[in-house]
C-alpha cells in the first residue's frame, strides 16, 4: 500500500522478485542481477546465473576478443 505522495515505481522496487533460471527469490531487485529481453519478455538472472551465462559466452568468444 502507498502512502499519499509515495512514488508507486518505489512500491514495485520492493516486491519479490524470482531468478528466471533458477527460481532464486529476492525483495526489491538486487544491482548485482541481470535484466535481459529475450522473445519481447523482460526476465531478471540472479548473480550467479548471469555470472555462469557470463562465463559459457566468453568461452564461446574467439581469442582475439580478448
Amino acid at each position: 500500500m502507498s502512502l499519499p505522495g509515495e512514488d508507486s515505481a518505489h512500491e514495485a522496487d520492493q516486491q519479490a522478485v524470482v531468478c528466471a533460471r533458477c527460481g532464486t527469490t529476492a525483495q526489491g531487485t538486487p544491482l548485482t542481477w541481470t535484466y535481459s529481453v529475450e522473445g519481447g519478455v523482460g526476465r531478471l538472472y540472479c548473480e550467479a546465473c548471469a555470472r555462469e551465462n557470463l562465463r559459457a559466452i566468453e568461452g564461446r568468444l574467439d581469442a582475439e576478443w580478448w
